[in-house]
């Protein structure tokens, strides 16, 4: 109950702050190629139910097409005005409607496409037994993650080894430690990261040696700065 007047209260204060934003970012997306200028797919949401996620189109259209999943920072099939809202998390600002429509919250695990959910362990399954959200830890950890990615022959297997294990870890610590205090602070380190992601991340290294989590996972983040 908690977590919904939070997302409530966000929602009365930043709706009239973005709604100018998203109107323009979604007329230049739309004059450049007059298309659809969201980006919408299905994700699966808490209790594994699917839902239409929403995101502002970065990619040319139907670049899904070809079951890549995974994106790197050289992908051609991002649009020169999609580098920059994908660079200052632009595109994700329009999740703002699954927040109006309850599929998502501003913090949570991010939402996965069936495809990966579909190879969770009985542990990563832990993740889908909350709504999804906007940010969470793993979010500000792996901001870069298509950098992490450019280059790559098969970005969704590599996404599979390099990535998606550290990020359910970081999900689950999330889930495990969940509490208003902790959204708030993950939203004021998402806000931090856009303009220095090495202090941010040095902060998250820092609470979870406080909480003596998993000193593998600990140098992972640390060595993601």
């Amino acid at each position: 109950m908690k977590k919904i007047l939070l997302d409530f209260f966000l929602i009365i204060f930043l709706v009239p702050i973005l709604l100018p934003l998203l109107i323009f970012f979604g007329l230049i997306i739309f004059f450049y190629d007059f298309k659809n200028p969201l980006y919408i797919s299905k994700r699966v949401g808490k209790n594994s139910k699917l839902f239409n996620f929403y995101k502002f189109r970065s990619m040319v259209i139907n670049a899904d097409k070809n079951q890549v999943f995974s994106t790197k920072s050289d992908d051609d099939r991002i649009t020169p005005i999609g580098k920059i809202l994908r660079k200052y998390k632009i595109d994700e600002t329009a999740q703002i409607i699954n927040i109006l429509n309850f599929t998502m919250s501003f913090v949570g695990p991010r939402p996965n496409v069936k495809f990966e959910t579909d190879k969770y362990t009985d542990k990563e399954m832990g993740l889908l037994k909350v709504r999804p959200g906007i940010t969470d830890l793993a979010s500000i950890v792996f901001s870069n993650e298509a950098e992490l990615l450019a280059n790559s022959l098969d970005p969704n297997k590599d996404y599979e080894i390099k990535i998606r294990p550290y990020k359910s870890e970081l999900g689950l610590i999330y889930i495990k430690y969940s509490s208003i205090i902790n959204d708030i602070k993950i939203l004021f380190l998402t806000f931090l990261s856009i303009f220095n992601r090495k202090l941010a991340i040095n902060l998250i290294v820092d609470w979870m040696k406080k909480n003596n989590l998993d000193k593998n996972l600990i140098t992972v983040v640390k060595n993601n700065i």
